[in-house]
């Protein structure tokens, strides 16, 4: 074959960055990555990408480009910082973009048992 050339692909990220519009899609999104660091998978800087992801979704179309700037800045410290100030500020993060922070019961390998409460949110933050 003469030149043969690989037909180009479209890139992944519009798409992806299209159903994130949705915030149920976003928020399942958030938790299959939060999902990882409970496998100790985790890296930061796939955690950066996914919550840079949802902000370009819900955040950037419904801000000005000042407040947008600010609010990206804004996770580059909280993602930096520790302890449970750092928690706070994520919630409050994820607020201005539609979504919250949630605790649930894990229910782990073991699966549901008879008397076990499932899909409960134990507490909420980021309504403070």
């Amino acid at each position: 074959m003469k030149d043969a050339k690989m037909p180009a692909s479209d890139s992944y990220h519009p798409f992806k960055i299209s159903n994130l519009k949705d915030p149920n899609y976003s928020a399942a999104y958030l938790s299959l990555i939060f999902g990882e660091e409970e496998e100790g998978d985790l890296e930061l800087k796939v955690m950066l990408s996914a919550m840079r992801d949802i902000f370009e979704a819900l955040g950037e179309p419904n801000m000005s480009a000042d407040d947008a700037s600010l609010h990206l800045e804004k996770l580059d410290t909280l993602l930096s910082g520790d302890g449970i100030a750092t928690i706070y500020g994520l919630a409050h993060w994820l607020k201005a973009l539609g979504l919250k922070l949630t605790v649930a019961v894990d229910e782990g390998e073991k699966g549901e048992e008879e008397d076990s409460v499932s899909d409960v949110e134990l507490a909420q933050v980021g309504n403070v």
